[in-house]
């Protein structure tokens, strides 16, 4: 009796990030579709858009089957928007983006000093309203520096200065801080698995802490930095007056300097610290479409030093090989040699500057472009 025919057919996985500023990963994952279509019609496609807990995470949460909530929160300026937090059974994913994340400021508009987090307690506040039992919390692209102070008084906590009253909202109101009230903090959250999803893991402040590294992203000048750095070093010690010893060493934990501290207000409030790929990984159900699998491509804007440092490219591609299947990568902008590539598990990267040079061409046509880049990946892998 003959053996039965091998199956060759090419299985694809589709598991990149947005291309910043140009396509979001739902965006990514259809042009390269498209693309590789047309190289080979017969290939078995999937896409997993992905995100590292940064803004978008929330998006590919929803393309992954989540149910999108919408709520009104306030802005990192206090000014009330939309936001989105997305639910699938007792998990739900919040993204502090969606709430106090520059996006949320007037165009060309910072506010390094008084950008609040409240909005993004508001939207932990209606996970729980919604029955979730576990949330992922990511973090990242904060229009603030406030130690996720705002994000835990919205969450029942209270920040008075010496007259018994609440401080200004933002980091610099932190340096008022006398006194801090944790008793009125929702208990449900005692019985929630909070996880702080991040690709980043400073400490709260210091020279590699929240407002010297990222202080300058959102605005802040060196007077600034140095302002903000002892409000958030104040804040710290009052809450360890308030909590105990542990309040230091939340501050000098993995992670607390995220987003402008509000990974270290996650801390406070119980959470437990994993890389943001990892966990989005787990959530999407990365490991059952990686069976299904024979080649796996992944991508974002730019493939650089940052992102072998927990970017989503790099999670992929570990988890890829691991796994025992090929990885190729999309990009915009290609700054890793070969054998970096190959250490972190890719063999082989496409930037969108060798199919088009000019790089304002790249980033307002990056559709069209990465159409051309993924058929030339079909032909050199699916044909």
């Amino acid at each position: 009796m003959a053996d039965a025919a091998v199956d060759r057919t090419p299985r694809v996985l589709i598991a990149a990030d947005k291309f910043k500023g140009s396509l979001t990963a739902v965006q990514v994952a259809e042009r390269v579709t498209a693309g590789l279509r047309r190289a080979a019609p017969h290939a078995e496609i999937e896409s997993l858009p992905v995100a590292d807990g940064g803004d978008g995470t929330v998006d590919a949460a929803v393309a992954a089957g989540f149910e999108r909530r919408e709520v009104r929160v306030a802005g990192p300026l206090g000014h009330e928007v939309s936001a989105s937090f997305a639910l699938r059974g007792p998990t739900a994913v919040v993204e502090m983006a969606e709430a106090s994340g520059l996006q949320r400021l007037p165009s060309g508009v910072f506010a390094p000093l008084s950008a609040s987090t409240y909005g993004t307690g508001e939207l932990l506040r209606a996970a729980l309203d919604a029955g979730a039992r576990t949330i992922v919390f990511g973090v990242g692209g904060s229009a603030t520096t406030d130690g996720g102070a705002g994000m835990l008084s919205a969450l029942g906590a209270r920040f008075l200065d010496a007259e018994g009253e609440p401080v200004a909202p933002g980091g610099a109101g932190l340096a008022d801080v006398a006194s801090a009230d944790l008793s009125g903090l929702d208990g449900r959250l005692a019985a929630v698995d909070l996880v702080l999803a991040s690709d980043v893991d400073n400490p709260l402040t210091g020279p590699t802490g929240a407002p010297a590294v990222y202080g300058p992203q959102k605005g802040a000048g060196p007077d600034d930095v140095a302002l903000l750095d002892g409000a958030l070093a104040h804040f710290a010690g009052v809450l360890e007056k308030e909590i105990g010893p542990k309040a230091a060493g939340y501050a000098t934990a993995p992670g607390a300097g995220a987003a402008g501290g509000v990974g270290y207000g996650a801390l406070v409030l119980g959470a437990r610290f994993r890389p943001g790929i990892e966990v989005m990984l787990d959530v999407l159900g990365f490991a059952h479409a990686l069976e299904r699998a024979t080649l796996v491509i992944t991508g974002e804007g730019s493939l650089d030093e940052q992102t072998l440092h927990g970017k989503a490219p790099a999670g992929v591609a570990a988890a890829a090989r691991a796994g025992g299947k090929e990885v190729v990568a999309l990009c915009g902008r290609l700054a890793l040699p070969p054998e970096e590539l190959g250490r972190a598990g890719i063999r082989r990267a496409y930037p969108l500057t060798e199919a088009e040079p000019d790089i304002a061409r790249c980033i307002a046509e990056a559709g069209p472009i990465l159409e051309r880049v993924a058929e030339n990946i079909g032909h050199d892998f699916l044909t």
